[in-house]
């Protein structure tokens, strides 16, 4: 049946298109905010891969110690990270939200920024001892601990929340990029002279604190009634618990990754089973990031829409199952390979939860639940080094790798029946409009 092409009343009566969101480096202040991200990620990664090889170098060296011996350091190294950070977090979760958040992040970064000019100045003297190097990666774990949930807390402030998933992608760029190029530039400064990295890294420190400085200040939302510090502390830690959405979320990361994170052993890969030395272990360190530069990219100019949920759960599955491959492997671009896919996955499952956790919680909230969020983060990335160290030194690192890749994938299939809030996940939208 032919239909009469539509008059000017009807047309008048149509719905006009929803207008496309602006991108987010259309705004001054994110400008200054992803500068800021890439260059502190750059200089962190930079001298982390170097502090893994000089703890892991240093004790097969000068004391003397086994492959499993020294990979069992390694896991103390992620223990020793892992500690102020599971002290502080709740302290820097309520900083974040009673504080002016740019000088919070601002000061995160000067402790950083002594951490590595200790380093550089240690290293220049030949003065490094297992010891001192275990002291310095606390305090680098005590500047993390701060600076994750201030700079968390400041981009829904700085962007529309129509914008804000792209900023979320475009902030995973910098933070992926960063992670690419900082563990490569760390390794080839190493090899051509030890103290390098850690004057670059000095260098970049001091541009991240001025860039975060140029945004516009970001007041302390003032939607709550102010209470006792303490109370303030346990309320974050409260909301995410009672929000089952919220708690599977970021439990879902925690455990997938501590059972199975591998970047520990990378030193031990690097030096003894591929046998590539220090400009090898950077390119390891970096591969991850390049998948997940990829893919942050993709996500950035076509983010996904539906079915959030399910796609999210699928990448740690994909994460556990590629890390048993690259346990596996003897082959260096092979490793290689697997380890880009490796982070690829783990990029797709980041941004999707990073959305989702910011969208569905109140921004007066924000800095105590990214504060969890980050301790979840943390504690799956250090104490999953510790695991790993701790079978590599009882098992062997092969053993190790394979083990924890396996369980990775068995809690993603548990967390999808404990928690099927996140199987029904459809977009990003607060859940409680979804379901409610």
């Amino acid at each position: 049946m032919a239909t009469l092409p539509p008059t000017d009343a009807d047309q008048q009566l149509m719905p006009e298109p929803a207008p496309k969101a602006p991108s987010p480096l259309s705004f001054p202040d994110y400008r200054w905010y992803w500068c800021a991200r890439f260059t502190a990620v750059m200089a962190t990664m930079a001298m982390v891969v170097v502090i893994g090889y000089q703890l892991y170098d240093t004790a097969r060296t000068d004391y003397g110690m086994s492959i499993r011996e020294a990979s069992f350091q390694l896991g103390l190294l992620g223990l020793v990270q892992f500690v102020p950070l599971a002290i502080l977090t709740p302290v820097a979760g309520w900083v974040a939200d009673r504080f002016e958040r740019r000088r919070v992040a601002i000061f995160a970064n000067m402790i950083d920024l002594s951490v590595a000019a200790a380093l550089g100045w240690f290293t220049w003297t030949d003065g490094l001892t297992l010891p001192l190097l275990f002291v310095l990666a606390a305090l680098h774990g005590v500047a993390r601990v701060f600076v994750g949930p201030a700079m968390s807390a400041i981009a829904p402030n700085i962007v529309p929340p129509a914008v804000l998933p792209r900023a979320i992608a475009m902030s995973s760029i910098a933070w992926q990029s960063a992670s690419v190029a900082g563990p490569a530039v760390g390794g080839l400064l190493y090899a051509v002279h030890p103290t390098s990295v850690y004057v670059f890294a000095v260098l970049l420190l001091a541009l991240s604190a001025f860039t975060i400085g140029r945004v516009r200040p970001v007041l302390p939302p003032q939607a709550e009634v102010r209470r006792h510090p303490l109370r303030e502390m346990v309320d974050g830690l409260q909301f995410t618990w009672r929000e089952r959405f919220l708690l599977g979320t970021i439990t879902l990361d925690l455990f997938a990754v501590i059972l199975s994170g591998a970047t520990a052993l990378l030193p031990v890969y690097a030096r003894d089973i591929l046998h590539t030395g220090p400009e090898g272990l950077g390119f390891l360190r970096a591969a991850p990031a390049v998948g997940a530069a990829v893919v942050a990219l993709g996500l950035a100019f076509r983010p996904i829409e539906r079915n959030v949920g399910v796609k999210m759960l699928w990448a740690v599955a994909v994460f556990g199952a590629v890390t048993v491959a690259f346990g596996l492997s003897t082959h260096f671009w092979l490793s290689l390979a697997l380890l880009v896919v490796m982070g690829g996955a783990d990029m797709f499952s980041v941004f999707v939860r990073g959305t989702l956790i910011q969208l569905n919680t109140p921004d007066h909230m924000r800095g105590r639940v990214s504060a969890v969020s980050g301790l979840a983060i943390s504690a799956s990335n250090e104490l999953g080094e510790m695991r790993a160290g701790s079978m590599a030194a009882i098992l062997g690192p092969v053993s190790a790798v394979v083990a924890g890749g396996v369980a990775a994938v068995g809690v993603t299939a548990l967390w999808a029946w404990l928690f099927p809030e996140l199987r029904r996940a459809r977009t990003f939208e607060p859940q409680f409009k979804q379901t409610g």
